[in-house]
């Protein structure tokens, strides 16, 4: 089939690209900027200068079947936005609407929107992992931005007969990712001590970036993944203290930790005024990913020692 991936160039996009167009798929990208001709061969290419709600996607959307919907402006560690949510909302909830409405109009069949469990909220309680059915609870600017245009397209399938199908994943690895998980990869090659030997309590779902390739393009063209919403995990929660050793083995730099109790972490988090760091790096978030194996008939076929293996393959 003929499908338009939005944000072509990125982490994602690229893989994405790349797998759909070994499963023989007519593939068009549309692009904020010119590419060169050897990141894109096989794929049509639209540039698009800068998306907005008053963008017209006819020639990106013209005789596309499915639309994949990547492009948003993602979560920001420190966002120095004068109003964080409207810029949020701007990107990720109306021009999403905007698209999603001229695909319905143009004769799209089918909207696969890149999501995040950050809509379900920002972390689990031991043994209760999040569940694809749950109520929403986001909180930053971005997951509530991320639910917003869910809720959007919801009402637009509703009103038009275009199918959509959300999938909300956790952190996402592979070769290139950067932010957090490009940054532990940095501090293990350097040697660096971490306190973090002691975290082994928390579990946290990651997924893998082959198995989200995987997922998206199962979620093309199945019949049972039309009008819902998906969680995706590489199904082996890991804690941090084994996260790290891991990561270290597949760098061939191992992990040098150390023991901090939890309870000193957490202090030292508040004197320096990011508790935030405490929760990512001691907190759990879990994810139950039942509903996509049953429905879809999907399992992640690349474990987490692979993943790594890859995404530290990809940093060297």
């Amino acid at each position: 089939m003929r499908c338009l991936i939005t944000g072509g160039r990125g982490f994602v996009g690229r893989a994405q690209t790349s797998g759909a167009l070994a499963q023989g798929h007519d593939v068009r990208l549309t692009l904020r900027r010119l590419q060169r001709a050897d990141e894109t061969v096989g794929a049509e290419t639209v540039t698009v200068v800068e998306p907005s709600v008053d963008t017209d996607w006819t020639g990106a959307l013209r005789n596309v079947e499915v639309v994949v919907h990547l492009a948003a402006r993602v979560h920001i560690m420190k966002d120095n936005s004068s109003d964080p949510m409207a810029e949020f909302r701007r990107a990720n909830v109306d021009m999403t609407s905007a698209l999603a409405r001229q695909a319905a109009a143009l004769g799209v069949r089918r909207f696969v929107f890149m999501s995040s469990v950050k809509v379900n909220g920002e972390f689990t309680q031991a043994g209760r992992p999040f569940t694809a059915d749950d109520t929403p609870s986001p909180e930053d600017p971005y997951a509530v931005s991320k639910h917003e245009a869910e809720q959007a397209l919801h009402q637009i399938a509703a009103d038009t007969g275009m199918e959509v199908v959300i999938i909300r994943a956790p952190l996402v690895y592979g070769p290139g990712v950067k932010a957090n998980f490009a940054s532990m990869m940095r501090w293990l090659a350097r040697g660096i001590p971490l306190p973090l030997a002691a975290v082994t309590d928390n579990r946290r779902s990651l997924l893998a970036l082959g198995n989200l390739v995987e997922l998206i393009l199962i979620c093309l063209s199945h019949p049972a993944a039309a009008n819902q919403t998906f969680l995706a995990s590489d199904a082996e929660d890991l804690s941090t203290a084994d996260l790290l050793t891991r990561m270290g083995d597949a760098l061939g730099h191992p992990a040098r930790l150390f023991h901090m109790p939890p309870a000193l972490l957490k202090i030292a988090a508040k004197v320096v005024n990011k508790p935030g760091i405490y929760q990512r790096l001691c907190g759990s978030l879990q994810l139950d990913i039942s509903k996509t194996r049953q429905l879809l008939g999907w399992s992640p076929s690349v474990s987490v020692n692979e993943g790594l293996r890859l995404a530290a393959q990809g940093f060297r």
